[in-house]
């Protein structure tokens, strides 16, 4: 780390059997990603409950290259080191969450699309769809998803995926929509 772990402790008498679980779980955050550039822990005592017991909260802030800030935190737990514990498992999954985006490991989701089944050419196994905005996009029998190929009409709202084909846009995992609306 570029600035020193900064570790606070408020409102309660501070450890060494503490600092160390600490420095022991920002260990654990550096070896998944040792471009963390400063990590600053806060545990406090919470004085909110005096009628149910001790309760603790801990707060994480973390900041790495390229991302502003990871906050992650725990509170009103009545063990410190399960506080401790929960809001380190929260810092480690936004890290791992951020670290993977940065890389660019970060599954993103096709859109899907919508439109109307224009022409089905039912004996030779292939049909066209027609979107709102003019464009057709070809499908064939091993496309659709539901209902089966036999069943689709002319004229059905439609949703799938697009795909790039060697004659212009194709339409994959093509279902009849449940709610039929206006293609859009």
């Amino acid at each position: 780390m570029q600035i020193p772990l900064q570790i606070t402790v408020r409102d309660m008498p501070r450890s060494d059997a503490l600092d160390a679980r600490i420095r022991d779980k920002v260990a654990g955050l550096e070896r998944f990603n040792p471009r963390i550039t400063s990590c600053r822990v806060i545990v406090a005592e919470s004085r909110k409950h005096h009628q149910q017991g001790r309760r603790f909260e801990v707060d994480i802030q973390l900041r790495i290259p390229g991302h502003a800030e990871i906050v992650a935190n725990h509170h009103a737990d009545e063990d410190v080191y399960v506080a401790l514990r929960d809001a380190f498992d929260s810092a480690t999954r936004q890290l791992e969450d951020t670290t993977r985006e940065q890389r660019g490991d970060v599954k993103l989701h096709e859109q899907v699309l919508h439109g109307t089944v224009a022409r089905v050419y039912a004996d030779q196994g292939f049909g066209f769809i027609a979107t709102g905005d003019g464009r057709e996009y070809y499908f064939s029998r091993e496309n659709v998803v539901h209902p089966p190929f036999e069943h689709l009409e002319a004229g059905a709202t439609v949703q799938f995926l697009e795909a790039a084909g060697s004659d212009g846009g194709q339409a994959h995992r093509v279902s009849v929509r449940k709610h039929a609306l206006p293609p859009e």
